[in-house]
């Protein structure tokens, strides 16, 4: 009879442990990072050799000469000193109306490694530089 309610009361601290565990992740990622309004990007026009800073708000499409960025999504993690900024972006060229691909980038870019999911276009480069309200 010991036995078994030794085992029983096992299990319960063990499930309590997973599920404390569990729920604190939960409220240590939610801490840790944040999602903002804005992003803000720098852009090399590698034809003139300009940097230009463009500011958009998430959800809303801007036009920067001959390309159409649209940021989605976009979170900062403050774990360490150097935090991690990622945001989703569609890019399309809307110069190139032929072209079969609907856009030239679609997909997570990271700010301290922006060579993980890489912008491949002729004239322009895009680092992400903030996440911001």
């Amino acid at each position: 009879m010991k036995l078994r309610r030794n085992i029983l009361l096992g299990k319960a601290n063990l499930l309590a442990f997973f599920f404390l565990i569990i729920f604190n992740n939960y409220l240590i990622s939610d801490e840790l990072t944040y999602e903002g309004k804005f992003i803000e990007l720098k852009i090399l026009d590698k034809v003139s050799s300009k940097n230009y800073k463009v500011q958009i708000k998430i959800g809303e499409e801007k036009i920067f000469k001959n390309i159409s960025i649209k940021p989605f999504k976009c979170k900062n993690s403050e774990f360490d000193d150097n935090p991690e900024i990622i945001a989703y972006l569609q890019v399309k060229d809307i110069k190139n109306i032929g072209n079969d691909e609907v856009f030239v980038f679609n997909g997570w870019t990271f700010s301290s490694s922006p060579s993980i999911n890489t912008f491949d276009h002729p004239v322009y480069d895009l680092w992400l530089t903030k996440c911001f309200n």
